[in-house]
């Protein structure tokens, strides 16, 4: 896949994205501008309002990462191992951040952090 389809395909999420936060702003009489505030400064302003815990505050930072990622030529490589993430989880989520085997020990180490808190 090239890099341009790469940022066309992030561009598209991009704005999906940002409607969907136009709506989540306005159930939570925000007014912020998701249409012209680049992402860092969404994740920003999200943050200020305390809406870390949306799963749309995630999406949006994964997002952050994937684009900073395409910018330095690391984009599909885990964030892990650095290994290349495999062509089908990309394909199924294109902010993915890690290999098959890192998200299976990342997911396993954050069931036994969350059983070791409750």
């Amino acid at each position: 896949m090239s890099r341009s389809h790469i940022r066309h395909e992030l561009s598209e999420l991009e704005a999906n994205l940002r409607k969907e936060l136009g709506a989540l702003l306005r159930l939570n009489h925000l007014s912020i501008d998701c249409e012209s505030l680049s992402l860092s400064s969404l994740i920003d302003e999200l943050t200020a309002a305390k809406l870390c815990d949306e799963p749309l505050f995630l999406k949006l930072t994964q997002l952050d990462a994937a684009i900073c990622q395409l910018d330095i030529d690391l984009y599909g490589l885990c964030s892990d191992c650095e290994s290349e993430i495999e062509q089908q989880r990309i394909d199924a989520n294109p902010l993915e951040q890690r290999c098959a085997q890192c998200a299976a020990d990342h997911e396993h180490e954050h069931r036994q952090e969350l059983r070791l808190t409750h």
